[in-house]
């Protein structure tokens, strides 16, 4: 081979070594923060943050980051320069195109059923919202009475809890079903964003203030206005849902995962203080109740209490119940009974438990004393976004159960 041969391969060897390493590149997702952008139809852009942790693809995992909350995800997998970071809980996944510190891809249905929603990740980026450097015209944080009200004309009432530190801002919104968890976002002049992600789909909160501190904003399909009131409040979640006349217990009959019946009559239950919770995997509000349940539960269980979480889920196939349950339960360290109720439809609940005066929300809570009688019955869940509220709710819990065994 002559001298200019010898160039020419060599050129070309380098070439492939080139590629090679490009290509290389172009599969790994590095460690480190990302900011990622959904791209709605209507033409808003709603951003949220994540984490990449763990050096190798088989110890590789993604935290969402809302707030102080750091949430995993499922188990990754990944295909050539294929991700997907799937949400069990909520039958959903992103799915990307691996680039050079950058992802490409669709949030979309794990069946792939249903509406895509275009989505794109960058690497190294921690912020959320675009800062213009626009200072905010005021300080927002505060507790405010909030009227949302829908495009078809449906009205609800909820609690605003913002927290502005700078032009940060964090918030929720506690209706009587529950509260909508932890919202990040930003001030500019008299306007703010929030944002949360953590697999169900984007939430997205937009709107202005004006001098006096009254809120005018948009959410979804819903339009609200807040007005600050720091004694704003909602029903007592202990006197929305209650026995109806001429009951005294509540009872059912309902499978477990493994098709055995459990029942309030059961032996293992008899002189016990037991709390039922009406649940669903796909529940964001009851996911934080099992946070906060299973732990509560196993320090507590040698005290003469039990627990059992009642799920009405998305489908009724025994081996998509099975796994969404055994998931669930594995995922939050649950070691109480769990048992299949139905499909997951208010309707449906109320229906399947005849002796409540209504059911209107996931998760509710029923206490049952030592006598299988119903003490009390909690509405929704009042979650760790919202603060001294979700610490008033251990209080509360923890009184309503010490006094029940001490009957």
């Amino acid at each position: 081979m002559n001298k200019i041969a010898r160039l020419i391969s060599r050129f070309i060897l380098g070439l492939s070594f080139i590629g090679s390493f490009s290509a290389m590149a172009q599969t790994k997702v590095p460690e480190g923060k990302w900011r990622a952008v959904f791209h709605l139809t209507n033409g808003t852009d709603v951003p949220f943050n994540f984490e990449v942790d763990g050096k190798t693809a088989a110890t590789r995992k993604i935290y969402l980051l809302n707030g102080d909350e750091r949430f995993e995800t499922s188990a990754l997998t990944q295909k050539g320069d294929s991700l997907f970071v799937p949400f069990d809980q909520f039958d959903n996944e992103l799915a990307f195109a691996i680039g050079y510190n950058k992802l490409t891809g669709t949030f979309r249905k794990k069946d792939h059923s249903g509406r895509t929603i275009p989505v794109d990740a960058v690497f190294g980026q921690s912020f959320r919202f675009d800062d213009s450097g626009e200072k905010p015209s005021a300080d927002i944080s505060g507790t405010y009475d909030i009227d949302f009200k829908s495009n078809s004309g449906k009205e609800e009432k909820a609690v605003g809890l913002f927290k502005q530190k700078g032009n940060k801002l964090y918030a929720t919104f506690m209706r009587i079903t529950g509260d909508s968890r932890y919202l990040e976002g930003i001030v500019k002049g008299n306007q703010f964003f929030l944002s949360s992600f953590i697999g169900g789909g984007p939430a997205y909160y937009s709107g202005t203030f004006d001098a006096s501190g009254q809120l005018t904003g948009t959410s979804g399909g819903s339009q609200f206005t807040g007005v600050k009131n720091a004694g704003a409040a909602l029903p007592d979640p202990y006197k929305l849902t209650y026995l109806k006349d001429g009951y005294t217990s509540f009872d059912f009959s309902l499978p477990d995962v493994n098709g055995n019946k459990v029942s309030l009559k059961d032996d293992k239950y008899k002189g016990k203080v037991v709390i039922v919770t009406i649940t669903g995997t796909w529940c964001p509000n009851c996911i934080d109740e099992a946070a906060f349940l299973a732990p509560w539960y196993k320090k507590n269980k040698n005290r003469g209490v039990a627990a059992i979480g009642v799920h009405f889920e998305r489908k009724a196939d025994t081996e998509y119940v099975k796994n969404a349950i055994e998931n669930f339960k594995k995922r939050y360290g649950i070691e109480y009974d769990e048992v299949f109720g139905g499909l997951a439809d208010k309707k449906a609940v109320a229906e399947s438990f005849p002796s409540l005066n209504a059911f209107l929300s996931f998760p509710t809570i029923i206490f049952i004393d030592k006598k299988g009688n119903v003490a009390k019955i909690y509405t929704g869940f009042t979650g760790p976004a919202t603060g001294v509220y979700y610490q008033q709710f251990i209080k509360e819990f923890n009184e309503e159960v010490d006094s029940l065994l001490k009957i």
